[in-house]
């Protein structure tokens, strides 16, 4: 027994030390880069291939071959990708979400090249480098190990990696060269992934889908060292290697014992699924929103040339018509990618696993092997099978509540390869399943034109979710979800909404595709086919549904035209080049099709030299004609444009802990630049002189509720251990303006933060009238009566200006429908503006049309974080009057404010914070008066 042991021990040591391998160059890429590799099993396969030709196929020396693998091939090529892929993507914005799709098109791209060179077969015959005893392999992870963890510690380039990764842009304006630092970085992940290639390809299927699975599998030791700490990662590597070896030894009896198998040999897959679930907090610099951008529109006749291209396989025959079947049950897969992740936002790589869970109830259902449920017609199977799996959304719907970026897409990850491994793999699951195409449809041309409705169905669904309140929403949440949530909408409900819609019409298409396949192919749905979807889906518009049945057509037809792989390599590389064109191929050909000037003709040019002449007298005609209160031309002239960085919402910005970007000040206020591109600016706010009413935005629409107080008593907010607010007691009267003003990290943010929702307090309670609202989130406040607006901007760039205010209606607690025109006139944005994507808005344009969203739910309480951030001297002035008839209407306003000139014409009230308490308050005058007496006495 104890001989078993030890031999179990060392084949457990084994397979944790190349484990170990994967979690040491995930993390060292990740902690250069912030881009957690999910090439990295793709380049262990390509380079074990390599080896494998050098040596078997060319009959080179083993160490020649190991040379030209791990020490030149596997260096060049994370050198490469840093270089052409990922560096590109950083000077552009570093999008996370562009950056995950970039490295999954890395993936794909590789494992479609190597079905291609190699072919799909797997190999058995790959070259040894070290000997089967596991004490060779582990010297070498040991050694790594500490030679990285002693160069990040004590060496230079340790300092400067870590200075790259707390802050790039800081670390390159001391004078580091963060492209050097990522490049080393990418090259030794690269080499650790060559290395792990070598050491796996002699003891497992060498294929160019079973490796890259196999090796991505064991991130779950790089997550469950938080992406940082190269001891866990190699602890745990070896602990799980070493417990998966030993549970070989155990036999149980009854139904336990098919469960318990899979679980032993897939410890790893396990260990990845509670480290995704079970650490939320991975990769959180990358939980950031998505850049959002205007839709970019279908091209005319698009819709009729797809049209018809779908019925063109009525007129086929044979093998033609049989490979044609799959694109429409194909399209429908991929539909449900467009409503979770084009619709909603969300990342999923989990969709290939509802897609074959449809497909295994299907075939389960019409056999009659379902428990509990005899056997049912296939037409009948179907429909109950997506009945049964829509629920399921719920699987990675859940974790979407809590996690972005990263953590979502590692957590989706990890389901689908749960499945696959537990589920899909497993004999008791699949073992002698047929499926059957309905009665009266078992032809190729009758199925395929059941399929044409089906799909229609799922266009129709999927079209759905686009229009209305919930496609508003939907499109919200995309955009901002913060912003979203502030705004009224359900978020955490939206995204289970999304999920479970995606699960049901994968799980429809899944079990149409079973179907026209007549059987359960298990690999039809396994993680890579879901990585390869997904990317096909983006790279083509996720948010598009004809790039999802071109996404299907492509996916399917040139793997059965050609040799297989050239569908994955095409895919791949657009996802390479996805962060150049995110809005898909429409926006590249538009961005590519030559502008033409456009040009007045010989009587446009008569028409404007009279207009010229004619001008001069005319201006001083209205000058002196025109009342005191018209708009002058700097009202609009001098609206800013909006950068990239600050129209687009969710841009991060360096701030100090309390979220602000500058201390109070009092100066004047510089002029703002034009705007860009000689366009004609957006008609300007209203006018300083011109008289300012509301129209009933600022009312409550109960007068009960509008009389409600907001207050807080007593509270306190801490950040690892450091108090950001001590004991603090506020009153918000309704009809005043309260400003909070303080130094940056005296505690307003958090303070803010705390009415809004977006914050809980460790003690003290938030109260609004008699109800305690403390432990209210932000979406729920909404409804309640509290909105607020963001220092950084917060508006829907994908919908229209009407739109945006038209979700804060919906959403909020209005119940009149004139709402929205009314806040679109008060803060004019009517007339044409009003049909204009907010994404082609400049800043002050954009700052209205977040405050019109935040007013037309009429909400009781406003709560303002920076208001004139971005704006010019008119466009302040004329908002300082909007807001002072909102308190007239008995709206309370909260102002967190730098602008002390602003401060002191607007509020009612101001309290002074300062480390986390409230010193001074008082009227603004009195309060302005007494900083001002203090800072002459120091």
């Amino acid at each position: 027994m104890s001989s078993l042991t030890y031999d179990l021990t060392l084949a457990g040591l084994s397979v944790g030390g190349a484990a170990a391998l994967t979690g040491v160059g995930l993390i060292v890429t990740y902690r250069a880069t912030g881009v957690l590799n999910f090439a990295h099993g793709a380049i262990a396969m390509v380079c074990a291939y390599v080896l494998r030709q050098c040596v078997v196929e060319w009959g080179w020396p083993l160490w020649a071959g190991a040379v030209v693998t791990l020490l030149i091939l596997a260096p060049v090529t994370g050198v490469v990708l840093e270089r052409f892929v990922f560096r590109p993507l950083s000077v552009l914005g570093g999008d996370p979400a562009q950056t995950l799709v970039a490295s999954i098109g890395v993936f794909v791209l590789l494992v479609g090249g190597a079905a291609l060179l190699w072919g799909q077969g797997a190999r058995d015959d790959a070259p040894e480098l070290v000997s089967a005893d596991p004490w060779g392999q582990l010297a070498v992870v040991l050694v790594l190990a500490a030679g990285v963890g002693a160069v990040i510690r004590w060496t230079r380039f340790g300092r400067e990696l870590r200075a790259v990764v707390d802050d790039r842009g800081l670390a390159v304006l001391g004078g580091i060269d963060a492209d050097r630092v990522a490049a080393a970085g990418w090259a030794f992940g690269a080499f650790t992934a060559g290395l792990t290639g070598v050491l796996l390809a002699p003891f497992v299927r060498l294929d160019p889908y079973g490796l890259p699975l196999l090796v991505m599998e064991v991130v779950a030791v790089a997550v469950a060292a938080r992406m940082r700490s190269l001891p866990v990662a190699v602890v745990v590597a070896l602990g799980v290697g070493v417990a998966q070896s030993q549970l070989t030894r155990l036999h149980l009896s009854g139904r336990g014992e098919p469960l318990l198998q899979a679980v032993g040999a897939n410890l790893f897959v396990v260990a990845l699924l509670v480290a995704c679930l079970a650490l939320p907090r991975i990769g959180t610099r990358d939980a950031l929103p998505r850049t959002a951008t205007a839709r970019v529109p279908t091209p005319q006749g698009a819709w009729i040339v797809a049209v018809i291209l779908f019925l063109i396989p009525l007129g086929f025959a044979g093998s033609d018509l049989h490979t044609s079947v799959q694109v429409p049950a194909l399209g429908v897969v991929l539909l449900s990618l467009v409503v979770v992740t084009g619709r909603g936002g969300q990342i999923s790589l989990g969709q290939a696993a509802y897609a074959g869970v449809g497909a295994l109830f299907t075939a389960l259902l019409a056999a009659g092997r379902f428990p509990g449920l005899p056997r049912l017609p296939e037409l009948a199977a179907l429909a109950l099978a997506v009945v049964l799996v829509a629920p399921l959304g719920l699987l990675t719907g859940w974790p979407a509540i809590t996690r972005r970026g990263l953590a979502l897409a590692l957590a989706t990850f990890a389901v689908g390869v749960g499945v696959s491994r537990f589920v899909f793999a497993q004999p008791y699951a699949t073992s002698g399943l047929s499926l059957d195409r309905p009665a009266g449809l078992e032809g190729d041309r009758a199925y395929y034109v059941l399929e044409l409705t089906l799909l229609t169905l799922a266009l129709l669904t999927t079209h759905a979710l686009r229009r209305g309140r919930t496609g508003r929403a939907l499109a919200a949440m995309r955009d901002h979800e913060s912003g979203a949530s502030a705004a009224g909408v359900r978020v955490p409900a939206l995204k289970l909404l999304a999920f479970v819609a995606g699960a049901a019409l994968a799980a429809l298409g899944g079990g149409m595709l079973g179907m026209g396949l007549r059987a359960f192919d298990p690999t039809a749905y396994d993680p890579v086919r879901g990585l390869l979807w997904f990317a096909a889906v983006v790279v083509l518009g996720a948010d598009s549904t004809l790039g999802a049945l071109t996404a299907a057509a492509l996916l399917v037809g040139l793997d059965a035209g050609a040799r297989g792989g050239v569908a994955a390599a095409l895919v791949g590389v657009l996802a390479v080049l996805v962060g150049r064109f995110p809005g898909g191929p429409y926006e590249a050909v538009r961005r590519l099709r030559p502008r033409r000037e456009a040009r007045l003709t010989a009587a446009g040019l008569r028409a404007r030299r009279r207009l010229q002449r004619a001008a001069p007298a005319a201006t001083a005609s209205i000058a002196d004609t025109t009342p005191s209160h018209r708009p002058s031309p700097v009202t609009t002239a001098t609206t800013p444009r909006a950068t990239p960085h600050s129209a687009t919402p969710g841009t991060p910005h360096r701030t100090d802990p309390d979220g602000a970007e500058q201390g109070p000040s009092r100066r004047s206020r510089a002029p703002a630049p034009h705007a860009a591109d000689d366009a004609p600016p957006p008609p300007g706010p209203p006018a300083p002189g011109r008289e300012i009413r509301t129209g009933g935005a600022g009312r409550s629409a109960n007068p009960a509720e509008g009389r409600a107080v907001l207050t807080t008593h007593s509270l306190q907010a801490r950040y690892d251990g450091f108090t950001a607010l001590d004991g603090v007691d506020l009153a918000v009267p309704p009809g005043r303006i309260t400003a909070i003003i303080g130094p940056n990290g005296a505690g307003k943010s958090t303070l803010f933060h705390c009415l809004a929702g977006t914050v809980r307090p460790s003690q003290g309670q938030v109260r609004y009238g008699d109800r305690d609202i403390t432990r209210l989130p932000a979406h729920a406040r909404t409804r309640l009566g509290i909105a607020r607006t963001f220092q950084q901007l917060a508006v829907f760039p994908t919908l229209t200006v009407a739109e945006n205010v038209r979700v804060g209606a919906e959403q909020g607690r209005s119940l009149d429908p004139a709402a929205v025109d009314r806040a679109l006139r008060l803060f004019a944005l009517d007339g044409p503006l009003r049909d204009a994507p907010a994404a082609d808005l400049p800043t002050g344009t954009l700052r209205r049309v977040e405050l019109a969203r935040a007013l037309a739910g009429t909400p009781s309480v406003l709560l303002l974080d920076e208001p004139a951030a971005g704006l010019d001297t008119a466009e302040v002035t004329a908002l300082a009057r909007i807001l002072r008839a909102l308190a007239a209407d008995g709206t309370a306003l909260v102002v967190v404010e730098h602008d002390l000139d602003l401060v002191a014409d607007l509020a009612d009230v101001v309290h002074v914070m300062t480390a986390g308490r409230i010193i001074v308050s008082g009227p603004p005058a009195h309060v302005l008066d007494t900083l001002d007496a203090q800072e002459t006495a120091v």
